[in-house]
């Protein structure tokens, strides 16, 4: 990356962790992937109660997913909204608000899909207290995530979640 990039000293004494985007341990399959989630450009400042919670229950959940429906498709990162926990370090990292992560699956010529949003802060709720309709996290990133899907499809499977398909 060409220009200003994160580094460990940036994180030293912040109070919060290097959370992984992209986990390390979905990178198991090739030494370099595994070395590159470790980039910072794959790293964001996060709460350690969100790191070692909840945002690790899901990253465990997606592999399981991934292993019953053959795969899974994943998109998540970081939402600046208000910028109240400010920067860290010499290269002023952005430490975001929070963190959305949408996963879509297709089984039985089927897709469904799933939005979570986490709060950048300490939390021990279910994981289903965090999961919404894809549409709520695009429109919360105004972003669009599945635009590929045929319309139809892409509106049914953003609108709603099945709570079973996710084990929720």
């Amino acid at each position: 990356i060409v220009g200003f990039q994160a580094d460990n000293d940036d994180y030293r004494n912040s109070g919060w962790d290097k959370g992984h985007l992209a986990p390390a341990a979905d990178m198991k399959w090739s030494e370099q992937a595994m070395r590159e989630s470790f980039y910072f450009s794959n790293i964001c400042p996060q709460n350690h109660n969100l790191n070692a919670g909840v945002w690790k229950t899901l990253e465990d959940k997606s592999r399981d997913y991934a292993v019953k429906y053959g795969s899974v498709y994943i998109v998540c990162g970081p939402l600046i909204t208000s910028n109240e926990h400010g920067h860290i370090g010499d290269n002023r990292v952005v430490v975001p608000d929070g963190f959305y992560k949408v996963l879509l699956v297709r089984y039985d010529g089927v897709y469904d899909g799933i939005g979570f949003y986490f709060k950048n802060a300490a939390g021990r709720k279910k994981l289903k207290a965090y999961a919404f309709p894809i549409d709520k996290i695009e429109e919360m990133t105004g972003m669009d995530f599945f635009h590929a899907l045929p319309d139809d499809i892409e509106n049914e499977v953003e609108s709603r979640y099945n709570a079973e398909v996710w084990g929720l």
